[in-house]
C-alpha cells in the first residue's frame, strides 16, 4: 500500500454514536462490523422495508458474478472499485485473482469506517497488485490521479460504482461524475453499477418511508431513482445482456431468482 492518500494510523476515529451506512450494510450482510446504535436503526429499517436484507445479499452477490464474468470472459485484469464499504467475504480482490492472480484491484472510499479497516482489506496483498485510496467520488480527477499508481489507464478498467451513486443526491452530478471517470478510461473499459430504486415493479415503494427514516436518524443522506434516471447515468455506453435489471437477475446463478428494488448493469465503453 503506498503512503500518499492510502490508509494510515492516524486515520480519523469513526463515529459510533449515529447509525452509519458502512456499518448497517455491514450488519444486513451478517458481518459483525456494526454497533449497537446501528443495529438498532438497521432492524427499524427493515422493519419498514424487510426486503433490505435481501437487497445487500443480492448487491454483494452481483458484485462477485459481475467481476468474476469481467475476469474470466473479457479478460479485464484491473479494477477500480468505488465506494468500498467494508472488507467482507468475496472482495474484488479476490473474485478476480481466482481468475487470474496478477489482477490490479484499487480501492477508494473517503468513510473514516472504511478507512479504519482497510489495512485488514488487503492483508496478504501484493503491493504493487492492490491499494486503497482515501478519496471522494466527487473529485473524480483525484481519485484517477491516485489510482493512477497502481492501475495503467491506458489499458481497459473495469470501474465499479456499486451503491455509491445513491449518495450523491443530485442527479446531475452523479451524471456528471460518471461522465469524467469514464472519460478517463480507455475502449474496452467497463461501467459496473448497481443503484437503489423507488419503483413498485421490482418492490421499492416501501423504499420511499425507509429512506425518509434513514435520513433522518443516520448518516450518510441517501436517494432511491427511478430505472429511465439510473439508465441515464449508463449514456454513451453499450449495457451487457440481459441490460439494466434487478441486480440479483443480472447473469443469476439460479434461474428462479427474484427482484429486487436495486438496478445492477455491466456496461462497456466502445
Amino acid at each position: 500500500m503506498s503512503d500518499e492518500g492510502s490508509a494510515t494510523a492516524g486515520a480519523a476515529r469513526p463515529d459510533t454514536s449515529v447509525a452509519h451506512n458502512a456499518r448497517v450494510w455491514n450488519f444486513w450482510t451478517g458481518g459483525e462490523t456494526h454497533h449497537e446504535v446501528d443495529r438498532r436503526v438497521g432492524e427499524q429499517v427493515a422493519g419498514m422495508f424487510p426486503v433490505i436484507r435481501e437487497v445487500a445479499r443480492a448487491d454483494r452477490d452481483f458484485l462477485v458474478r459481475a467481476v468474476r464474468y469481467l475476469a474470466a470472459e473479457r479478460s479485464i485484469r484491473q479494477f477500480l472499485d468505488l465506494g468500498t464499504g467494508l472488507p467482507t467475504a468475496d472482495n474484488t480482490h479476490e473474485v478476480a485473482r481466482r481468475v487470474d492472480p496478477d489482477s490490479r484491484v484499487v480501492y477508494v472510499d473517503n468513510d473514516p469506517v472504511v478507512l479504519a479497516h482497510s489495512r485488514s482489506l488487503l492483508a496478504g496483498s501484493p503491493e504493487d497488485l492492490t491499494d486503497y485510496v482515501d478519496a471522494d467520488v466527487r473529485d473524480p480527477e483525484a481519485v484517477l490521479k491516485r489510482a493512477a499508481r497502481t492501475l495503467d489507464l491506458g489499458r481497459p478498467v473495469a470501474v465499479l460504482m456499486l451503491g455509491i451513486l445513491n449518495f450523491v443526491l443530485d442527479g446531475a452530478e452523479a451524471r456528471e461524475i460518471v461522465r469524467r471517470i469514464m472519460a478517463a478510461v480507455p475502449s474496452g473499459s467497463v461501467l459496473v453499477l448497481t443503484h437503489p430504486t423507488f419503483d413498485a415493479e421490482v418492490g421499492g415503494a416501501g423504499n420511499v418511508t425507509a429512506m425518509e427514516f434513514w435520513n433522518a436518524h443516520a448518516t450518510p443522506p441517501i436517494t432511491g431513482r427511478s430505472r429511465a434516471a439510473i439508465a441515464s447515468f449508463l449514456d454513451g455506453l453499450e449495457p451487457v445482456g440481459p441490460g439494466l435489471v434487478p441486480c440479483s437477475q443480472w447473469r443469476p446463478d439460479a434461474a428462479d431468482a427474484a427482484p429486487v428494488p436495486q438496478f445492477g448493469a455491466v456496461a462497456v465503453k466502445p
